[in-house]
């Protein structure tokens, strides 16, 4: 009788210390442990073609994200003008960056002047629609959720509402940034570019203010495909400056709602292409397919001074529908690696 007593007690004990244990282990992503989160900060957010700085911090944090959406009017070609729908004013939407581990904090306002309901679907999260179930916000609403980075990487958000693909249509998309904890390699610049389709009732630069054409849009048929919401953003004066022996760094990513990007810099290679945005990088590609809802990060070192064309190789989209950009490159002459000789 007494043995059962003892072990009994015995027992009672080492459930009472594993319950304890569990209830001060730290919380668990499947079998690794998340970080204990340190402090906060408020995330610094920018327009394309800008990157906010890279993570210096060692420890995961508290991040505050402030996202608008902001539905507006805003040039698609010289003399052509489109309704955007937005995340933040600008096509495409403010380009984030968070650690692995962070927790962020992410707030979306929807305009009092919108026309719609809108949400957001970070494919950085883990949870009902990548935050879009919990983010539905009418004109003048506010959304709060939570959501911890556990995947590094590069990831594209965009509006889930419907009809989904007219809000990605418009322009409702931009990339948000997980880095490593171990961080990226440096370089010497970083850029932000990102291609999208546009359907609109008139011809490419018909001139006037456009309206979304469902018809061309589920015909997959668009009018423009472009770089940075815009004919001509990143060319000739807004050219992404570069010097001779600089590492650049794209972050690059498609927000469809349709084609499939053929991503290539005339007159470069690719060092490094981080296949899919994800961890496992591909070295001396030439041309990098990023789909639609997809990203790409690629590397390359600027031997030879000129201008390149960065270009949807789907040619005729480059050259007859806008998806071009330009990134200028200036220092001296390399005779040894390029050279004209009559």
């Amino acid at each position: 009788m007494r043995k059962n007593i003892l072990k009994l007690s015995l027992a009672v004990v080492a459930m009472g210390l594993l319950f304890a244990a569990c209830k001060n282990a730290p919380e668990t992503n499947g079998s690794k442990a998340l970080e204990a989160i340190q402090g906060e900060e408020v995330a610094v957010l920018t327009d394309a073609p800008n990157v906010p700085p890279p993570i210096t911090r060692t420890h995961a944090t508290k991040v505050i994200v402030n996202l608008d959406v902001i539905e507006k009017v805003m040039k698609i070609g010289d003399s052509t003008d489109y309704s955007f729908w937005t995340f933040g004013g600008k096509v495409p939407g403010k380009f984030i960056r968070v650690r692995e581990g962070d927790l962020v904090h992410f707030t979306l306002h929807n305009m009092p002047d919108s026309k719609v309901s809108h949400n957001i679907d970070l494919h950085a999260v883990s949870g009902p629609g990548g935050g879009a179930e919990v983010t539905n916000v009418a004109p003048g609403q506010t959304a709060t959720f939570e959501f911890r980075a556990l995947n590094p990487g590069l990831y594209v958000y965009h509006c889930a509402t419907g009809p989904v693909g007219m809000h990605i249509a418009n322009g409702m998309y931009g990339l948000i940034l997980v880095e490593p904890k171990a961080g990226l390699e440096k370089v010497d610049k970083e850029y932000y570019i990102m291609q999208g389709d546009f359907y609109t009732k008139g011809k490419f630069d018909a001139g006037g203010l456009q309206d979304f054409d469902e018809e061309k849009a589920v015909a997959e048929n668009p009018d423009y495909v472009l770089f940075n919401g815009k004919v001509r953003s990143s060319t000739g004066a807004n050219a992404f400056p570069a010097k001779v022996g600089d590492k650049v760094r794209l972050f690059a990513g498609n927000g469809g709602p349709n084609l499939v990007s053929s991503f290539h810099v005339i007159g470069e290679i690719f060092d490094n292409v981080y296949m899919e945005a994800g961890t496992e990088i591909n070295h001396n590609v030439q041309t990098t397919l990023i789909p639609a809802g997809g990203a790409s990060i690629v590397e390359m070192k600027m031997d030879v001074p000129g201008v390149y064309n960065i270009v949807d190789h789907s040619i005729f989209r480059a050259f007859h529908k806008g998806a071009l950009a330009q990134i200028k490159v200036t220092g001296d002459k390399k005779p040894e690696i390029f050279n004209k000789l009559k």
